[in-house]
């Protein structure tokens, strides 16, 4: 099951993109090493105090740790002969900032001819804005994107840190195509990624809608033509539905709430009617979902055909049915604590899902086992 178990991956990476791109490779069996600075490793590890925050912990299971400063001479040295032995190497500093730690590309490349370099950044290697600091709403703001999570009443940024998490898969599955080439070419690579064109990409959608139609998207654009809804239901949990376009799904909704009069409405009575009167429907379903628990409209949904979920929520979303069948959450033993409880990775090969996993490194905690490592290797 570990498809990438002979290529080894140095990653110098903090906070979210690089080590995100370099988890997505050990997850699929590569041996990731993740260099940190001694005593503090990567910032995001004391995110909510202590050195194993959550935030830490999301982004560096089935990884080893040691801790260099590369800017002393030992330490690089080892950091290169780390790369002496790599096949990939990952970092997300600002353009110029790897360089002063022994770990630009020429250094490296001169080290490891074959070495597939990627460098993240937040908006790119040159230009006007290469210097300008940048996270996760930043990138989202600079590529169209934000505007299409920003609630219309009460506006503020919401939602997890998607182009964190998108930058870190783009460059990972741009890492995984060199590896492809240099099978047969024994060529490497420098791959730029940039939060900004990551999150250009992710935004394809809007942009063709309006290079295409001239149309601006908003964040209502999307769930209204898609017909897309959630409520409240009378126990206080929510439930989703998307009936799309197909007028089988509206009328098992019709059926499932006894609300088939809504068909004789000239407002509700053809699909294009209802985009121009979402609003309206929303006030007129909304009440009705509150008359029964969570639990019976999902009954009532499905037997009437309509594609549908319980909107859940973190605490339940794995507890469900079909998510225990797939085994989604994993359980393994932690080095924190008794167990450490993650999901797995998405695909399945031949039909066996990877639920082999390591919990996320404390600092340090390959150190002495990686320099023995190398030592064999020279002597």
């Amino acid at each position: 099951m570990k498809i990438l178990q002979n290529i080894r991956v140095i990653e110098l990476g903090t906070y979210i993109t690089g080590p995100a791109a370099a988890m997505h490779l050990a997850d699929l069996g590569a041996d990731v090493i993740k260099v940190e600075l001694p005593g503090s490793g990567d910032p995001f590890r004391a995110f909510k105090g202590g050195l194993y925050s959550p935030h830490y912990q999301t982004y560096n299971r089935n990884k080893r740790s040691i801790a260099l400063d590369t800017r002393g001479e030992e330490d690089r040295k080892t950091l290169h002969a780390l790369i002496a032995t790599a096949d990939v190497f990952i970092q997300n500093f600002r353009p110029g900032v790897a360089e002063k730690l022994g770990a630009g590309e020429a250094e490296l490349r001169a080290i490891n001819p074959g070495l597939i370099y990627c460098a993240i950044s937040g908006f790119g290697p040159s230009g006007p804005a290469m210097n300008r600091p940048t996270f996760d709403s930043v990138a989202q703001a600079a590529a169209g994107y934000l505007r299409l999570l920003t609630p219309p009443e009460n506006p503020r940024v919401i939602g997890p840190a998607i182009a964190d998490s998108v930058t870190g898969q783009y460059a990972a599955m741009a890492i995984l195509a060199a590896l492809v080439e240099r099978k047969e070419s024994s060529q490497g690579r420098r791959i730029d990624i940039s939060m900004l064109e990551a999150m250009c990409h992710f935004n394809l959608d809007s942009f063709t809608h309006y290079y295409s139609a001239g149309e601006v998207m908003g964040p209502l654009s999307r769930p209204v033509v898609s017909q897309s809804y959630t409520f409240e239901c009378l126990d206080g949990k929510w439930i989703a539905f998307h009936l799309s376009s197909p007028v089988k799904f509206w009328e098992g909704l019709l059926e499932a709430t006894g609300l088939q009069a809504l068909n004789d409405d000239p407002r509700f009575a053809e699909r294009p009617a209802r985009i121009d009167h979402q609003d309206e429907l929303i006030a007129a379903f909304a009440p009705v979902f509150a008359t029964r628990t969570r639990d019976a409209w999902c009954a009532a949904l499905e037997a009437a055909g309509v594609p549908y979920s319980a909107a859940y929520d973190s605490d339940e979303a794995l507890e469900d049915p079909q998510a225990r069948h797939l085994g989604i959450k994993v359980e393994v033993p932690g080095v924190m604590a008794d167990t450490f409880t993650t999901v797995r990775a998405p695909y399945n090969f031949d039909g066996q899902a990877e639920t082999d996993l390591l919990p996320p490194p404390i600092l340090d905690a390959h150190g002495d086992e990686i320099r023995a490592e190398l030592k064999a290797r020279r002597g």
